[in-house]
């Protein structure tokens, strides 16, 4: 062999090595600024077709819980919802030790946690890699396969590296400083941090904060006591923007199931004409209609604990959310949500429906509680925008006017998004221009 030909450089082009080829298309990838969303939806095919697997899930460590919020192989269905404590299953094992685990029938170890309908057992080769923060874990990258070989040194090794750029967009999106805030009572306006729930409708949107009132009993009351006139023209005024509420929100359905009926039932709390009878009586006696409502729920209220039954309790606390509802409608003029807003609340009920969300036909809507579920997660289930529930420490970092970006698809909401975040929501709802 000639001196020449020792020397000359071997280029590496496209086309001869697949997992070449994919772990650069991942590294320029992760040279760029890029949203937590876009890299939990790009990287997790990038990374499975590098190190050929079929399967591959990113998980984020979210307080105690390792949350799958990015993955390859599995439904749409198990993003958010697929979660294991530190120490749980193989996964929460390596992220506990910090060291890679792999396994050829991952099903057979005794720390296998199954999730039912998610069909894991079709992918048996395993390997979960702790994903390494600068003071604490991240989350994990886990990797499986159909069929032989194991996953076997080299391409562990990979794995490990291929941690640094997930680590690295974690942290440039605050996620993690977002968490610790919460344990520590923080948050401020303006800041940009992006926050983890659970979804329950798929979807991106984008808006400006609207934090659902939640009034004291005091400002329910109103301010003054109004003549008998004023306080039958005012309860109107209320049941009517109330119906007008129910209204927007019927039309939005897209089917008549549970969420339907749910509307029905609280349009006909509205149309009883003897809870507004006996509102308006309550007020004659000398009580502001804010007063008066508010005793009438707990008349309803109270009524429903001495039967006994279920239903009535249930139906009972809707009574109640209402009159809440009309009271608050009635008191004075009361600023509405803007057009296209993000709706947050801390657990979706009548009063918000009638109040907010019913209002002004929000853009997402966002809750720091669970959604239940009843009614009013079917609800929450039919309207066509995203939404996503139990996001801890949701109420103290969401102000009022701050711009959102809630995707449903990963469960995440990001607070005062950056630009190029911004940018790339509205390029991917820009129509395609024609072909040339």
């Amino acid at each position: 062999m000639s001196t020449e030909r020792r020397l000359a450089p071997k280029i590496h082009a496209r086309g001869d090595a697949a997992g070449l080829d994919a772990v650069l298309e991942l590294v320029a990838f992760s040279a760029r600024p890029r949203s937590l969303a876009v890299a939990l939806d790009e990287m997790p095919a990038m990374i499975a077709a590098a190190l050929r697997a079929q399967v591959c899930s990113i998980y984020l460590l979210e307080g105690d819980d390792l949350v799958m919020r990015g993955n390859v192989g599995f439904g749409p269905e198990a993003i958010g919802n697929v979660r294991l404590g530190v120490g749980e299953g193989v996964t929460g094992l390596a992220v506990e030790t910090m060291r890679p685990m792999s396994l050829e029938t991952a099903s057979a170890h005794a720390s296998w946690r199954r999730f039912p309908g998610l069909g894991e057992e079709r992918f048996p080769i395993f390997l979960a890699v702790p994903v390494p923060g600068a003071s604490r874990p991240l989350g994990a990258l886990v990797l499986q396969r159909r069929d032989p070989p194991a996953f076997h040194g080299p391409e562990i090794e990979l794995a490990a590296a291929l941690t640094a750029p997930i680590a690295a967009i974690v942290e440039r999106a605050r996620l993690v400083d977002a968490l610790e805030g919460r344990r520590a009572g923080g948050g401020a306006a303006g800041r940009r941090v992006t926050l983890s729930g659970r979804s329950i409708r798929p979807g991106q949107a984008m808006g400006v904060v609207f934090n659902a009132p939640r009034p004291s009993r005091k400002e329910l009351r109103g301010p003054a006591r109004p003549n008998p006139a004023d306080a039958q023209q005012a309860l109107s005024a209320a049941v009517l923007s109330a119906r007008r509420a129910i209204g927007s929100l019927e039309r939005h359905l897209r089917d008549h199931g549970e969420a339907a009926a749910l509307l029905a039932a609280l349009r006909m709390i509205l149309d009883d004409h003897r809870l507004r009878e006996r509102a308006l009586e309550v007020a004659a006696q000398g009580r502001t209609l804010g007063e008066a409502l508010q005793h009438v729920g707990g008349e309803a209220a109270r009524a429903a604990r001495r039967a006994g039954e279920a239903f009535g309790v249930e139906r009972a606390g809707r009574i109640s959310e209402v009159c809440d509802a009309l009271a608050w409608l009635s008191a004075q003029e009361r600023q509405a949500p803007p057009r296209r807003a993000v709706v947050v609340c801390d657990a979706l009920n009548a009063f918000d429906l009638l109040t907010s969300v019913g209002v002004a036909f929000p853009a997402a809507v966002v809750t720091a509680e669970p959604a239940g579920a009843g009614s009013f997660r079917a609800l929450l289930d039919q309207l066509h925008v995203p939404v996503v529930t139990e996001v801890p420490g949701l109420l103290r970092w969401a102000t009022d006017g701050e711009r959102a970006l809630v995707d449903g698809n990963h469960g995440l909401v990001s607070l005062n998004p950056k630009r190029s975040e911004v940018e790339a929501f509205r390029a991917a709802r820009r129509p395609e221009g024609p072909a040339d």
